[in-house]
């Protein structure tokens, strides 16, 4: 892998194809190296994410996912290569259980916004559910395992409960809910 880093200008990408793992070129603008492309803004975001005052576990769990999108991304770089263990969308789950055991029930829908933290998580969800949908585009192109579109979904999942969790971090506040003209309405009939 050094060797492969050591030069990044290589020139080889100006004909509007990239490499990948297996040594084939596609276009730039093919299904799979979109799909990368998303993982990847995915994981800068996150990493932007950890540059916020976290809880120490949410930042931990954070610093896991990155590590875990790199799988994703590498197995999604080779075709038919697993990289992504099943374990990822475990710890996903039982992440998702705890926090959201934590929040009080929805009553109505949320603004992603709220403390700086909860806002850029906010932003991660929905590049995740960007990347999703990328994903999925590419199992419909070609054969592709269930497990990066399943991680790319429950990740978005945990991220707006992480969202909520983080306006609530350290006494914060509360979610900023959405205005609805018709639910006012609806409530000040009753």
């Amino acid at each position: 892998m050094g060797n492969r880093l050591t030069q990044i200008a290589t020139r080889t990408g100006d004909d509007g194809t990239t490499g990948l793992g297996n040594n084939t070129r596609v276009s730039k603008a093919s299904g799979r190296p979109c799909a990368m492309g998303d993982v990847d803004e995915l994981n800068s975001h996150i990493g932007l994410l950890l540059c916020e005052p976290l809880p120490g576990d949410v930042r931990e769990l954070l610093i896991d996912v990155q590590h875990q999108l790199f799988n994703l991304g590498g197995e999604l770089s080779i075709p038919g290569f697993e990289l992504l263990a099943p374990e990822a969308l475990a710890q996903l789950d039982q992440a998702l259980a705890r926090y959201n055991a934590q929040l009080p029930r929805l009553q109505e829908f949320i603004l992603p916004a709220g403390t700086r933290a909860a806002a850029q998580a906010h932003v991660c969800r929905t590049v995740a559910r960007r990347a999703e949908r990328a994903v999925v585009a590419l199992g419909a192109e070609e054969e592709l395992r269930a497990a990066p579109r399943q991680y790319l979904n429950r990740l978005s999942d945990l991220l707006f409960v992480l969202a909520r969790v983080l306006n609530r971090a350290e006494g914060g506040g509360d979610d900023v809910y959405w205005k609805s003209e018709r639910l006012a309405r609806a409530q000040d009939a009753e």
